[in-house]
């Protein structure tokens, strides 16, 4: 299904379908107790529909859960398209992967059905919903049967209505990285009151996301190899990654000409460019590779045929420079040195974790723009110049003066 038509089934459906499960809930619920979690819970649902960026950054949650219920088996819900760095990052058995495919009604409400109706027979102890206000996330968390929910809540603040039946709200805040109000979301297990959060531990910003990707040296090796082959121009040579496509959201990209006048820098002073992204991102890698005018940058979309071989390729390369997005958090997952372009979303909220990525911002009055509150729906029109006003010549100077750090070349 289209971005828009989610959204628009999200807004009207899901709000009918929140108000009528709230209502029913609290007529089951009038005389019961609250539940809570018992010392040894088997089964715990983590909800994580979004973009697969967001699975890396709550990499700190979930060693949090392992850390205080190792004997709790871990499921994961996720969009079918996003499954895959789940996998990866072995955040669950694969028999504890769930998935939803969303290509189309037909298909998303026959998985919605069959997945609830899996959960129900386990049973669950509790889900955590990861989502910001997302009401099929909130509304799969009470089909999943668990009599504990723990989800975000906008409590006064303006927000998106999804119903009371989240039984541990947590209020969702603005001004907080991600990955501590996912650790917050965990905290609220253990925890009664309102707001939950006021008796969870202190946290700091986790250092970096806790998760890894094991790879040995003999494949590290032979990846490189091969990538030699294909692009011998690399060869002896430091090589930069650049990620220039918007994804599902172009409003979050520096402009390509920006990119292009980067990339020509980067080749003048000698390095190899790689242009990364989906094959979809092969007519703007061309358009670059025009402008840049260099046989030193190369088009690498495409080349990558998992998230697992882009992961390799970053162990080979030595800078990534990319627009807000997956690539930056799976980077951090790899020694790459990172600089990630923020401006409709805020590094503040999302910025990679680990002391290796940048972020860079213009700190337009307007920006961010994107939000929970929003649908991160931008008022710019694609005018986004909280992204055109970071000139490329200061990210080149700031690229060089990182490459000059780093090690060896490739």
């Amino acid at each position: 299904m289209k971005l828009q038509t989610q959204r628009w089934i999200d807004r009207w459906a899901g709000q009918f379908l929140c108000a009528a499960v709230s209502l029913w809930v609290r007529l089951l619920a009038s005389n019961k107790a609250a539940p809570q979690l018992g010392n040894k819970p088997r089964h715990i649902l983590i909800i994580l529909l979004s973009e697969m960026g967001s699975v890396v950054l709550a990499g700190p949650m979930f060693a949090a859960l392992r850390q205080r219920y190792p004997g709790a088996i871990l499921h994961v819900l996720q969009l079918k398209k996003n499954q895959e760095v789940s996998l990866l990052l072995g955040l669950a058995r694969p028999e504890h992967l769930h998935a939803l495919d969303d290509s189309s009604a037909v298909t998303l409400l026959g998985d919605i059905w069959r997945v609830s109706r899996l959960l129900r027979r386990l049973p669950l102890d509790a889900v955590i919903d990861c989502e910001l206000f997302s009401r099929i996330s909130a509304l799969m968390s009470y089909l999943s049967g668990a009599p504990l929910r723990v989800g975000f809540t906008p409590h006064t603040q303006e927000g998106l209505y999804r119903g009371s039946f989240i039984n541990r709200a947590i209020p969702y805040n603005p001004y907080q990285h991600i990955s501590k109000q996912f650790l917050s979301l965990a905290d609220a297990l253990d925890s009664s009151g309102m707001p939950r959060n006021k008796s969870a531990v202190i946290r700091e910003l986790p250092s970096d996301t806790g998760l890894a990707v094991p790879f040995s040296s003999a494949e590290l090796n032979d990846y490189r190899r091969r990538m030699l082959a294909d692009f011998p121009i690399m060869n002896g040579r430091k090589m930069v990654l650049l990620y220039a496509g918007g994804g599902i959201l172009p409003e979050r990209a520096w402009p390509a000409s920006h990119f292009a006048e980067l990339s020509a820098g980067l080749c003048r002073a000698g390095y190899g460019v790689g242009l990364i992204g989906l094959r979809e991102d092969a007519p703007l890698a061309a358009s670059l590779q025009r402008q840049t005018g260099s046989e030193l940058c190369v088009d690498q979309t495409g080349y990558t045929r998992s998230i697992r071989e882009l992961l390799m390729l970053f162990h080979a390369a030595d800078l990534l420079i990319t627009n807000d997005g997956g690539p930056g958090h799976f980077a951090s997952l790899t020694p790459i040195r990172t600089m990630v372009f923020f401006g409709p979303e805020t590094g503040r909220l999302y910025g990679p974790l680990g002391p290796r990525a940048q972020v860079l911002e213009s700190g337009l009055a307007c920006s961010p723009c994107l939000s929970a509150y929003n649908h991160r729906e931008t008022f710019c029109d694609g005018d986004n110049q909280c992204l055109q006003r970071i000139a490329p010549a200061p990210v080149l100077a700031q690229a060089l003066a990182i490459l000059n750090q780093t090690g060896s070349s490739v």
